[in-house]
């Protein structure tokens, strides 16, 4: 059986990461060719520490195909590992080249505050919304029928029911 190329972005697995190479395991599982780029590419960008303008040196350094490099700078980037900074950043001055992001590390950081927003509950209008928005995911639903549970009403101190025939009005 072969290998998923899916990201493996379990809980224990994360804990387990130690180095660079656990990483490009964990975000391009199934591909050596691409984990042997992503960690190249990542060491490079970290020790440079200024912006690197292009990482196609790193082709013929370490015997990477240009596809395989392509491939692997855009799927970093599109992670959020990595950043192309344009000549038009005033930041830099003028200055062009690729570095490494903080994007991604940020995001997962925003993720898990709002996971424990979420999981710690509070706002009773808020649960509410959730509800009629889980509702709207019953496959039933969207075929009129009514195989899905309604949501609780609000207790007498929420806020008003919606208009009749609104996007948050349960369908019936």
């Amino acid at each position: 059986m072969t290998e998923s190329t899916r990201i493996d972005f379990k809980y224990r697995r994360v804990s387990q990461v130690s180095d660079v190479t656990d990483l490009v395991a964990m975000l391009l599982p199934g591909n050596r060719n691409q984990q042997h780029a992503a960690a190249r590419i990542l060491l490079a960008l970290r020790e440079t520490d200024d912006l690197r303008d292009r990482l196609s040196d790193l082709q013929d350094r370490y015997g990477i195909s240009r596809r395989t490099l392509e491939r692997t700078r855009a799927k970093l980037t599109r992670m959020g590992l990595i950043e192309r900074v344009s000549w038009m950043n005033t930041r830099y001055g003028g200055r062009q080249g690729w570095k490494l992001s903080s994007r991604m590390s940020t995001g997962l950081r925003q993720l898990a505050d709002r996971i424990d927003r979420w999981r710690n509950g509070g706002d009773p209008e808020a649960q509410h919304k959730e509800e009629i928005l889980a509702g709207l995911l019953c496959p039933s639903a969207q075929s009129g029928r009514r195989a899905c549970a309604q949501p609780r009403p609000l207790p007498a101190a929420g806020i008003p029911p919606a208009p009749e025939g609104s996007m948050l009005q349960p369908r019936r």
